[in-house]
């Protein structure tokens, strides 16, 4: 099976690659195969019961609201952030569902969209089941969706089978490890930003993949800059102040003044600040490789841009392959969601990811670029997701600056090396893996532990 970097790196809206993404999309993937199956037009009713962490922190990450929109056909690539307020308050006002919106049925949320608190289904903290009900109110059809991370969406037929990822497309140079990526760059002397663009074209042309991941920055580029604009606050309850337009304010003021030093680290917090303000705000995001881990690989990218003499696009088109792929080793060896891996399987991957491609876009030779990477996740092991509320907001916003810093680090680092470390990539994410497995439930984005109970907030 195989990943394509463009179903890592998703144009989405926040502020939940899992929570928000995953769940518009399941939800619209569903009612598009009742209307294949000619199910949707005999519909009068239907129910939506989440699970897990889908119902313990779908209310602070927006589950409900993503589902009402993607029942009515939206996508989270293409849906206008700034209308899907007008979409729900619709529903709620007439009562009324328009699913794939053209088949109008009632729809009253309290007793439609149910959560279930107490509850997990077998193959995911993530777990949701949509039902079709008809006239008499017997299901005509029925099913299971897990969102698994980073917008990624299965059934449970793709469990059963080991196939999570549907796509059969078979690459020229196919991973699963590190060790096996890094067999086939000595090989074929490949760095691994040309692997992956190699194993990239079964899906497209090399010109239609560069421009691809260009857009893919250009988004990320656009929703710094938003974010580095607005000012407020942010909506949930908690009353979480934007700070990033200040800090740029500051910052600029500040070396505007004669002989004064370009703040390097405040402007790289600027950069994830911006970016996790948009997120929390449900602004137009890349899940990379999730929402809740957005700000860090733009964060990145622009401190490279920023700050590296001789940057260029070729550059950004390297970290972003380089990034893709070990997104995709920590995809296939653990996980990205933090239902089942805590936030070291987003904040830690992330960081991990950006730590790569910001080594490669330096020029770091294969060795170092693993070694960047290792470096990144050895220092995130055991990262809870404890969210305040259930909002991706506290911790969430400012963990994004501390992982932007720590991947720049662990790229210098590495570069600083000759490519030899004791600790594998491999051996790095088997340890994650295990981590997320032995950390108990309450620190796995439920905000039933840490920082969600122990500050007086109630959990959403």
């Amino acid at each position: 099976m195989s990943v394509s970097i463009f179903e890592l790196f998703k144009i989405g809206i926040g502020p939940s690659s899992s929570h928000t993404v995953g769940p518009m999309r399941a939800a619209k993937q569903f009612v598009m195969e009742a209307e294949e199956t000619q199910f949707l037009a005999k519909s009068r009713k239907i129910k939506v019961d989440l699970y897990g962490s889908l119902a313990l922190t779908g209310k602070g990450h927006g589950t409900d609201i993503a589902i009402m929109v993607g029942l009515q056909g939206e996508a989270p690539d293409t849906v206008d952030p700034d209308q899907v307020p007008f979409i729900v308050a619709e529903v709620r006002n007439t009562e009324q569902m328009k699913l794939l919106g053209k088949y109008a049925i009632p729809f009253h949320e309290e007793e439609d969209v149910i959560f279930h608190y107490q509850e997990t289904l077998p193959y995911h903290p993530n777990g949701m089941r949509f039902t079709l009900l008809d006239e008499s109110g017997q299901a005509i059809k029925e099913h299971v969706y897990y969102s698994i991370g980073g917008g990624f969406v299965a059934d449970e037929a793709s469990f059963k089978t080991d196939r999570l990822v549907q796509d059969r497309h078979k690459v020229p140079y196919p991973f699963k490890t590190t060790e096996q990526l890094l067999a086939h760059c000595k090989t074929h002397h490949k760095s691994i930003a040309e692997i992956m663009l190699e194993n990239e074209k079964v899906w497209r042309s090399e010109s239609e993949i560069k421009e691809g991941l260009l857009k893919i920055w250009h988004v990320m580029k656009a929703c710094i800059e938003r974010g580095t604009r607005e000012e407020g606050i942010l909506p949930g309850g908690l009353k979480v102040k934007r700070r990033a337009a200040a800090l740029k304010a500051k910052l600029i003021a500040k070396e505007s003044q004669e002989n004064a030093i370009k703040d390097e680290m405040n402007w790289i917090n600027l950069y994830a600040l911006a970016v996790n303000e948009e997120n929390a705000a449900g602004g137009r995001v890349v899940t990379a490789p999730t929402n809740g881990a957005a700000g860090i690989i733009p964060a990145v990218t622009n401190y490279y841009l920023n700050f590296i003499k001789g940057a260029n696009e070729e550059g950004i088109i390297t970290f972003l392959l380089t990034a893709g792929a070990m997104g995709i080793l920590f995809k296939e060896g653990a996980s990205i969601s933090a239902a089942e891996m805590g936030c070291q399987g987003e904040v830690g991957v992330a960081c991990s990811m950006a730590a790569a491609g910001l080594c490669a876009a330096l020029g770091g030779t294969v060795g170092q670029v693993e070694n960047a990477a290792e470096i990144g996740i050895e220092h995130h092991l055991g990262l809870t997701c404890d969210p305040i509320a259930g909002l991706v907001q506290i911790p969430c916003i400012e963990r994004n600056t501390m992982g932007s810093v720590q991947a720049i680090n662990s790229a210098k680092l590495a570069l600083m090396g000759d490519g030899e470390h004791f600790v594998s990539l491999d051996q790095a994410i088997a340890a994650m893996r295990q981590t997320g497995l032995d950390m108990k439930d309450k620190y796995r984005e439920t905000s039933q532990g840490g920082l969600a109970i122990t500050v007086n907030q109630p959990a959403c």
